[in-house]
């Protein structure tokens, strides 16, 4: 099993709301064609320029507080919706049945932090060839009553639970740079070497961590995979490299 993220700067701009990049989509899709059913699949999308402008609007991440703030959480998972229904209509349109899942249906979260997962959905449509579709969304929270549950922290649980061979982090990038822009490549890395990494510069509306974040999630998801790459999801073929082993870009092994 193979787990996709594929991150919100893929999927869309993040400085033009609302913006959907459905030819890059539909061409991660064919890629992932080549190889399924023979091997199977969990995708997971990031918020882009859906999820993350309204999150920031409404201070999702400051908890719950009043009538605004569950007005926007409301808001922040029903644009969460739209955009998994153009990811999943893509699939399709490469006869892929990626069946979406509402994420803050099946987690719980603490401080952000996923504490409750319910993964019989997952599992049941993995066993009938169909490749679960999960987004970062908003959660109901232990300690805050709401948050954000990102896509990374989703990865990390759906790794943790099914032991994938491997976790393809799809970006708007090659891969993971010591600076950026202008900065080296990093093709390779132990997860040991991640905490004493010195990373510089960001771009667009994050309210998930970035790419610090990533790395530290790519740190504890190498306990329960083999490896976990981060390539370019805007450059054909980028993926389907990855998914042979063959990739351009960062590789993170235990």
């Amino acid at each position: 099993m193979i787990i996709i993220k594929i991150g919100g700067s893929v999927l869309s701009d993040k400085k033009r709301k609302f913006h959907f990049r459905e030819t890059v989509v539909k061409s991660i899709a064919y890629e992932i064609s080549r190889f399924f059913p023979e091997e199977k699949f969990i995708v997971v999308h990031g918020g882009g320029s859906f999820g993350h402008p309204l999150a920031k609007e409404f201070a999702i991440r400051e908890g719950l507080r009043d009538y605004s703030s569950r007005h926007g959480f409301v808001l922040t998972h029903l644009a969460m919706l739209e955009l998994t229904k153009k990811v999943a209509q893509s699939f399709l349109d490469n006869m892929l049945p990626a069946f979406p899942i509402s994420s803050s249906s099946i987690f719980i979260t603490e401080n952000g932090r996923i504490v409750k997962g319910y993964m019989d959905v997952v599992k049941e449509a993995l066993s009938r060839e169909f490749i679960p579709l999960l987004f970062g969304d908003v959660s109901f929270d232990e300690a805050k009553g709401i948050e954000i549950v990102s896509g990374d922290e989703i990865v990390l649980h759906l790794a943790k639970e099914f032991k994938p061979e491997k976790v393809i982090f799809l970006m708007d990038v090659d891969g993971v740079y010591d600076k950026f822009p202008g900065g080296r490549l990093i093709e390779f890395m132990k997860a040991k070497e991640i905490s004493e990494l010195t990373l510089e510069g960001s771009s667009g509306i994050d309210v998930t961590g970035g790419i610090r974040k990533k790395l530290e999630v790519a740190g504890e998801i190498v306990k329960y995979s083999k490896e976990v790459w981060f390539v370019n999801g805007l450059i054909k073929d980028r993926l389907s490299r990855a998914i042979v082993g063959n990739g351009i870009g960062t590789v993170v092994v235990p």
